[in-house]
């Protein structure tokens, strides 16, 4: 079983993938605690959509979805919302696996744990764009040059998508005489997109919020309960999911405390920490280090780190410390603090 699933199912049950798999929504899930941002859930219907197996997508980032004419501007839009833990509605041309692009409404939302106030995972939900309730004109050359005319089956299906997109199976295999103004002309940034009608809208936010209500069902049962809301324990300073997913690009075996906190709690535990220990996750978040330690660690040690932690200076030790499985191992531990602009110890 991958990193991915094994935090999906530690977080949830077993169970949670058959409830999701019923719903007729297309849509997926991601973990912003692991490194990359993966994947960890993605619905029978986005698959389907995307033409990729389940196989293939977890484990992924979801910009594996992105082409040379997806548009930069909606991509940082999610970039951003990600980083402040907002939701987020945007249209986007993302690309099958065939290498066919597509319009969808991309409206993605935060989950959040319900102890500690922290995100998460984030549901995003795809709906496709039919373009059928919006209307441009187009030129059509040869023999029409300089007559404005409405265009009929493609209209209806593209709406206002830029041609160089919406027409871009077509060209292929039907010469479509298509001009565009001088304006149409400029840079892929300045595209305009498939705008989504009211109803796609309304889908959209209906199903994310039933994604969600199935997300903290499965939660109760696990005890470990999410929500679509954040509530931070009063003192317990959270995570931001953007710092989160920079460490997560960090290699090394190390975590973060918060000093500001009683116990002096871990807040973050890198993957190679995991690996090393045998820990999950959940089983180090809010521990205060010590709990690596055995009958035959050096008290001596402990009590040196203690020392220099209060003092917020930094100290390098070599202790032994042990695993879940209760074996040993010598640990080469440097602890330095980290401060803000004014100096005062906050890590």
């Amino acid at each position: 079983m991958s990193l991915a699933e094994e935090s999906f199912n530690g977080r949830y049950t077993l169970w949670i993938k058959e409830a999701l798999d019923e719903l007729p929504h297309n849509f997926t899930i991601t973990d912003p605690f692991l490194s990359g941002h993966p994947i960890v859930f993605a619905s029978l219907g986005f698959l389907k959509m995307t033409g990729y197996s389940r196989a293939e997508v977890i484990g992924r980032n979801g910009k594996f979805f992105q082409g040379p004419k997806t548009n930069r501007r909606s991509i940082m839009e999610i970039r951003e919302a990600i980083r402040e833990e907002r939701s987020v509605q945007v249209s986007l041309l993302n690309y099958r696996k065939s290498g066919s692009p597509f319009w969808m409404l991309f409206h993605m939302i935060p989950v959040f744990g319900r102890d500690d106030g922290k995100v998460i995972n984030f549901v995003a939900v795809q709906v496709p764009i039919s373009g059928r309730d919006h209307h441009r004109k187009m030129r059509i050359g040869s023999g029409l040059s300089g007559d404005d005319v409405s265009l009929d089956h493609s209209e209806l299906v593209f709406g206002s998508c830029r041609r160089e997109v919406c027409f871009g199976d077509f060209v292929q295999h039907r010469a479509l005489p298509v001009e565009c103004d001088d304006d149409d002309e400029q840079g892929l940034e300045d595209w305009e997109y498939c705008e989504a009608s009211e109803s796609e809208k309304l889908r959209a936010v209906e199903a994310v919020n039933t994604v969600l209500s199935v997300l903290t069902r499965y939660s109760e049962l696990s005890g470990r309960l999410v929500c679509g809301k954040r509530y931070c324990l009063r003192g317990v300073d959270c995570l931001s999911s953007s710092l989160v997913i920079s460490l997560g690009r960090i290699k090394q075996s190390f975590v973060l405390t918060n000093p500001c906190i009683p116990d002096m709690p871990i807040i973050y535990a890198s993957d190679a920490f995991l690996t090393l220990t045998g820990y999950k996750r959940h089983e180090v978040l809010g521990q205060n280090c010590r709990f690596l330690s055995g009958v035959d660690t050096d008290s001596s040690v402990l009590y040196e780190m203690k020392e220099c932690i209060l003092k917020g200076q930094s100290c390098t030790v070599q202790i032994l410390n042990y695993r879940k499985d209760k074996s040993t191992f010598w640990n080469l531990l440097h602890i330095s603090p980290v401060r803000n602009a004014s100096g005062k110890h906050i890590l």
